[in-house]
């Protein structure tokens, strides 16, 4: 008896038809912020690589802040940030852009700062001897890189990738703090309608969602990682 006054199972059923529509809106900011975070990442990657001392110290630098900057801080930091800045230094007012712009800047950041780390040991664990060879026969080091060491770096960087991804999704459930409405968001509403009644029901469906996601995530990438890695064993033997 207890049990059924604090938890209602047909409550909990009845919630993942009203959550689902919004995970849209949460794969949709995740993907941008993967776009632009995985393009940053990779300038931040050979920056670190390169032979500038001050790229070095600018990129390692931003990695440093990234990580020791705790995501709900970037967020408010961006989204109080980014405005106060932009009227200050350039007279435009960015009080009424969307929400989910901030959350995309700052999950992007977040992202760029980790796969710099990850492109970075990627490249690094291709033997460097493969990139001389490929220059030593008539490539350009662009060539040489795009043929050469970035499939093989592509393989090596999938698993950190797929646990960036799911990092990402999940860290992307605090956007709700700013007023965005993804699939979290639409959980606190439904909480606050029912003025906090059911509270648990919600959230034990929002955890369910995630953790599909999530087991589906790490799974399709370790397919992956299978499917490429025989495929560069299969063109190495040959």
């Amino acid at each position: 008896m207890f049990f059924e006054k604090y938890f209602d199972i047909d409550y909990l059923w009845g919630a993942f038809p009203q959550l689902l529509p919004y995970l849209k809106i949460t794969f949709a900011v995740a993907g941008l912020a993967v776009l632009f975070g995985t393009l940053l990442g990779l300038l931040l990657a050979f920056m670190k690589m390169g032979k500038s001392k001050m790229l070095q110290i600018v990129a390692h630098s931003y990695t440093t802040v990234m990580r020791c900057t705790p995501s709900i801080v970037l967020l408010f930091l961006v989204y109080y940030g980014v405005p106060f800045l932009s009227e200050a230094l350039f007279h435009i007012h960015l009080q009424d852009i969307y929400t989910g712009v901030f959350v995309v800047i700052t999950f992007s950041l977040q992202f760029a700062a980790m796969m710099s780390e990850v492109i970075r040991s990627a490249i690094l664990a291709i033997d460097k001897g493969q990139f001389e060879a490929a220059v030593s026969v008539g490539l350009t080091p662009w060539q040489a890189y795009r043929r050469i060491i970035f499939p093989q770096a592509f393989v090596v960087a999938l698993p950190n990738f797929g646990n960036g991804l799911i990092a990402i999704l999940q860290e992307g459930a605090l956007a709700y703090t700013i007023g965005f409405i993804d699939i979290v968001g639409k959980a606190n509403l439904i909480i606050s309608s029912n003025f906090n009644s059911h509270a648990l029901e919600i959230y034990i469906a929002l955890a369910v969602i995630y953790w599909v996601i999530s087991i589906v995530i790490e799974k399709v990438f370790d397919l992956l990682e299978k499917a490429f890695s025989k495929g560069s064993r299969s063109i190495k033997a040959s």
